[in-house]
C-alpha cells in the first residue's frame, strides 16, 4: 500500500534559505502536491535544488534529482532563446518577414508578418477555427504547412493573443528554415549536451521511465467570455493532441514539450538573468539578448483573459504574477510549472510538479515559492 505519510523531500537548500524547504514542505502538508521540483539559481550557482513527493499517481516511486516532468509552456522561454540564436544571423532580425525565410507561408495575406510578431504573438494564429485531425498536432512538419495555409484571425500587428500551441510549430518551422537543424537538436547539440543540462525537446524512449505521471486538473480555467479566439486556442475538440504518449514525448513542440528537471530548467533559463550567458556559454550578443527581451506586445490579450507583455517569445512579470521580481523574465505552464529570471538580482528559479492545477498564470504554489526566494535575498 502507498505510504499515508507526508511524502519524502530531499535535495540541497544553501544556508539562509531554510525557509524555502519549509514553503515547499508546506505546500505537500495543504495536500496541494503529488510531486515536484523546485530549483534556485544566483548568479549562476545551484543555492535551491529541491524534490519531494511521488512520480507515479499511486505514491509509489519517490520523486528524486532524475525524474523528469513535461513543463508544457515553460518550454517557450527555452525555445525563445533558440529563436533568437537562428535569428541573430539574419540581416533583419526579428523585423524580417516569415515568408522571407519560409515562402509558403505568404499564403491567406500574411506575407508581411514578420518572426518578431509571431514570436511575441501576433500573427492571429491561435489555433484551428474549423475542425482538424487532432493526430495532425503529432505530425510538426505536417501541422506547420496546415498553419501556413490559414488567414490570421485579426489583423496581424495589430493586436496579440496568446498562441498556446501553434507557437511551437509556427517558430519550430522558421528555425528549421532558417540553420537547417530542427530546435531541439539545436538546444541538444549546442546547449544542454555540452554542459551536461538534463532538458530535451523530444525526449527519446530510452528516457521516458524517467517521466513523471501526470495528475490532471479537475476543473477548466476561466477564461472569461469565449470569443473565436478562445475557442480555437483552447476549447474545441481538436485544439490539442493526446499529451502524454510515447510519440507526443518523442516529437518536438517547441511550445509545449520540453521534459526535464527543475534544475535543468532554472540552468536554461539563467540565460534571461545574465544577458544570454549559461555557465559562461554565450548563446546571443547582448543587442540579440535585448531584442528578444524587450517588450513587443502590453494590454489585453484577446485569448488569455488578462493583460499580458511579451517580447519575443518570453513574458514579463507586468502583473507581479509570477512573484514579486518587478524585472522578471519568464513563463508558465499547463498546470502550474514556472520558471523566472530576475536580471537585477542575477537569480532564476523554477518550479515544475505533476499535480496540475486549473491555474493560467502564477500558480499559488510557486508564487509561494519565489516569494520565500525573495524574502531571504
Amino acid at each position: 500500500m502507498p505510504d499515508t505519510a507526508l511524502p519524502p523531500i530531499s535535495g540541497f537548500v544553501a544556508p539562509g534559505f531554510e525557509a524555502v524547504e519549509e514553503v515547499f514542505a508546506a505546500n505537500f502538508a495543504r495536500g496541494e502536491e503529488q510531486g515536484a521540483g523546485f530549483a534556485v539559481l544566483l548568479d549562476g550557482e545551484v543555492i535551491i535544488d529541491l524534490h519531494g513527493g511521488w512520480a507515479d499517481r499511486g505514491g509509489m516511486k519517490p520523486w528524486d534529482a532524475r525524474t523528469l516532468v513535461p513543463v508544457y509552456s515553460t518550454t517557450k522561454g527555452i525555445a525563445a532563446l533558440i529563436l533568437a540564436m537562428a535569428v541573430e544571423g539574419l540581416p533583419g532580425g526579428y523585423e524580417t518577414p516569415v515568408a522571407e525565410v519560409w515562402p509558403e507561408f505568404v499564403a491567406a495575406g500574411k506575407e508581411a508578418i514578420t518572426i518578431g510578431e509571431v514570436a511575441s504573438h501576433q500573427a492571429g494564429l491561435p489555433g484551428f477555427i474549423d475542425p482538424i485531425d487532432p493526430a495532425l498536432w503529432l505530425d510538426p512538419p505536417a501541422c506547420a504547412a496546415a498553419l501556413a495555409e490559414l488567414a490570421p484571425m485579426w489583423p496581424p500587428g495589430t493586436a496579440h493573443g496568446y498562441h498556446p500551441l501553434t507557437w511551437g510549430y509556427l517558430v519550430g518551422e522558421i528555425v528549421a528554415r532558417i540553420t537547417g537543424r530542427t530546435l531541439g537538436t539545436i538546444l541538444r547539440e549546442d546547449i544542454t549536451a555540452p554542459l551536461g543540462i538534463d532538458f530535451r525537446i523530444g525526449l527519446p524512449a530510452t528516457e521516458h521511465d524517467r517521466v513523471a505521471e501526470i495528475l490532471r486538473p479537475k476543473a477548466l480555467a476561466d477564461l472569461g467570455e469565449i470569443t473565436p479566439p478562445r475557442r480555437a486556442a483552447f476549447l474545441t475538440k481538436w485544439s490539442a493532441p493526446d499529451r502524454g504518449g510515447a510519440i507526443w514525448r518523442e516529437i518536438e513542440i517547441p511550445s509545449a514539450n520540453g521534459h526535464g528537471t527543475a534544475s535543468a530548467v532554472a540552468t536554461l533559463y539563467h540565460a534571461y538573468a545574465h544577458t544570454g550567458l549559461i555557465g559562461g556559454k554565450r548563446l546571443i550578443r547582448p543587442a540579440s539578448f535585448a531584442a528578444l527581451t524587450s517588450p513587443r506586445t502590453d494590454g489585453p490579450d484577446l485569448v488569455l483573459p488578462m493583460v499580458t507583455r511579451f517580447g519575443a517569445g518570453i513574458m514579463h512579470n507586468n502583473l507581479e504574477a509570477f512573484g514579486p521580481f518587478t524585472d522578471g523574465l519568464g513563463h508558465c505552464g499547463w498546470g502550474g510549472s514556472l520558471a523566472i529570471a530576475s536580471p537585477s538580482r542575477g537569480l532564476t528559479c523554477a518550479y515544475v510538479m505533476n499535480r496540475q492545477s486549473n491555474s493560467l498564470v502564477g500558480d499559488p504554489r510557486a508564487v509561494r515559492l519565489v516569494e520565500s526566494v525573495a524574502a531571504c535575498l
